[in-house]
């Protein structure tokens, strides 16, 4: 059972606003939830756990407790890690709205089988539903395209970009640079891209428990690569926040992008923070 000390504002917050065009929380990790003016409502990779102490830690508050949404008509995820499908953080969630759940297929099967959402809370098959690189989807007053990422640490990764009449949104996972990036720069008008950032630490192996450099995200260089190359004008810094070891500093970014075209403009937030497109 998941436990927030923030009690239920941020899901409050969410469920009362009418944004104008498109208004979008940060929760922290990779973790967002975009609302359309005539509310439309979708979580992508919205994540609560803790981590796998002491390899992996949370730095950040859990922002709510998903038995508390009750207002979803989707649940995106962008790759299978734990921090991306979880059936704690995102099951509920299912449960209480009925929404449905979107990822590539080794994000679905998680879902499916190794945490048996179905058997586990009330969740129907139907509500778990893959999607792949070229596939688009209409939620709502959004309508999805499901483009290439490149994370290799991820067995099939996958990004987002929203298009609504207020605006174009990027969610890249966890990606690194990719060439597909140019082609997505010049194919959409995005407004604003988040997109993983981190430094290198070290982290306990997975298997030997022995302290191992670890680089999962983007680094200084590498975010503005991607940011120049999809010619986004906003680029929101995600994920620095989370894991101890790993955390970054999003300011130190006014550096690197400075002598770019893109991104025109840096948006610093942290958890529990909206935006607006």
């Amino acid at each position: 059972m998941i436990h927030s000390d923030w009690d239920d504002w941020l899901v409050r917050d969410v469920a009362d606003a009418n944004p104008d065009g498109v208004a979008i929380w940060y929760l922290g990790c990779n973790g967002f939830v975009l609302k359309g003016s005539d509310g439309t409502t979708i979580y992508i990779d919205p994540y609560l756990g803790l981590g796998d102490p002491p390899r992996t830690i949370r730095m950040i508050p859990v922002p709510f407790d998903p038995a508390d949404v009750d207002e979803a008509d989707a649940v995106l995820a962008t790759h299978e890690h734990t921090d991306h499908v979880h059936g704690p953080s995102q099951a509920p969630i299912l449960e209480n709205t009925g929404a449905t759940f979107y990822g590539p297929d080794d994000s679905v099967a998680v879902a499916r089988e190794d945490e048996n959402w179905t058997e586990e809370w009330d969740v129907t098959i139907d509500q778990l539903a893959e999607v792949a690189e070229g596939d688009t989807l209409e939620l709502g007053e959004f309508t999805v395209h499901v483009e290439p990422a490149n994370d290799p640490d991820a067995t099939h990764p996958v990004s987002y970009v929203f298009e609504h009449e207020a605006g174009t949104f990027f969610h890249g996972g966890d990606t690194k640079p990719t060439d597909e990036f140019e082609r997505l720069g010049g194919e959409y008008d995005i407004d604003l891209a988040a997109l993983a950032f981190g430094t290198v630490g070290r982290i306990p192996d997975k298997q030997t428990r022995e302290p191992k450099r670890t680089r999962w995200y983007n680094d200084e260089n590498q975010i503005v690569e991607c940011a120049a190359a999809l010619e986004c004008e906003r680029l929101l810094p995600s994920h620095w926040d989370m894991w101890k070891g790993l955390t970054a500093d999003p300011t130190a970014l006014h550096h690197h992008a400075a002598s770019f075209d893109y991104p025109r403009r840096l948006e610093i937030v942290e958890i529990g923070d909206r935006v607006d497109l």
